[in-house]
Parts: structure tokens; C-alpha cells; sequence
């Protein structure tokens, strides 16, 4: 064999020996798995979030057992809806993985003057429920959001005095 025969052999042997050694331990270059959808992506992003939160807070608004509250009622009718539709939304979509960022009051700061209580956190998830059942939001969806919405009751519900 000659010098270039020899070269050519072992650039052949070494190829194959790279190729067979990526196959066995699957070190081949392969794409990086893409990430599932986050749920603010399989919501349909902000214009689908927008809407439910809107449907949510209007039934709020209209609900007696918020109405019952006197503090709730004072505050549905003293601050501006739409300020209040557009932070909500801003939070959902942020707690739901999209790009939105959150830049209002903490959720503790902005609920502990209107003592909610357990009726009216119920009261809550009732509404939220009804409004994806008539977005037809799928079930896994709902159970995310109501996750979501459920890790926020302690720095909203006041305790009970009972």
C-alpha cells in the first residue's frame, strides 16, 4: 500500500469507527427536544387569554355572592374595570408561561382590604369554570389554571374567625 492508499484506509476506518461509536452511545448532534407547548400556548396566547378574563370578570361584576361583600361591591364600583381586566390579564398570561410581565400590586396588598372569604373564593373557581366550559377549554387546561388560581388562595382568603 502506499502512503495515499494508507491515509485513505484509515480516514475510511475512522469514519466508521466515529459513526459506529455515535450510534451505540447516541452522541450523535440531534436537535435538542423542543419544549411542549406552555399552557399560555395552548391557550391561544394573549388574545384568547384576554377574552376569558374579561367573560370572568364581568361575571364577577354580576355575581350576588361578590355583590354580598360589601368591600368587593365598593371596589367593583370604584376602580376602573378596565385597569382591572388589563392586570388580570397581564397576570394570567405571565403565570400561564407567556411573555407578559405582571407590574401590579401583590396579590396580598391588593385583596386583603376586601376580606375575601372561602363563599367567595368558591364563588371564584365556579366562575372561572363556567367561563372555560363556555370557551370550550379543554379539561387538562382547566385543572392547570385552576392549579394556578388555587396557589394563590393564601395570600388572598382571610382566615376564618370561627
Amino acid at each position: 500500500m502506499d502512503v495515499m492508499e494508507k491515509l485513505t484506509h484509515f480516514i475510511l476506518i475512522a469514519v466508521v469507527m466515529t459513526l459506529g461509536w455515535t450510534a451505540l452511545t447516541g452522541c450523535a448532534h440531534q436537535a435538542p427536544a423542543a419544549a411542549p407547548p406552555s399552557l399560555y400556548e395552548r391557550l391561544g396566547g394573549i388574545d384568547k387569554i384576554a377574552v376569558l378574563v374579561d367573560d370572568v370578570i364581568e361575571r364577577s361584576y354580576a355575581d350576588p355572592v361578590f355583590a354580598a361583600n360589601p368591600r368587593i361591591h365598593e371596589a367593583h364600583k370604584r376602580f376602573p374595570k378596565a385597569v382591572y381586566k388589563y392586570n388580570a390579564t397581564a397576570l394570567a398570561c405571565q403565570a400561564m408561561g407567556g411573555p407578559q410581565v405582571y407590574t401590579g400590586r401583590s396579590l396580598k396588598l391588593a385583596h386583603q382590604h376586601l376580606k375575601v372569604n372561602e363563599a367567595q373564593w368558591q364563588a371564584l373557581i365556579r366562575i372561572f369554570r363556567d367561563s372555560m366550559n363556555s370557551f370550550k377549554v379543554p379539561a387538562k387546561e382547566q385543572d392547570e389554571i385552576i392549579a394556578i388560581i388555587e396557589s394563590t388562595k393564601g395570600e388572598i382568603v382571610v382566615a376564618s374567625t370561627k
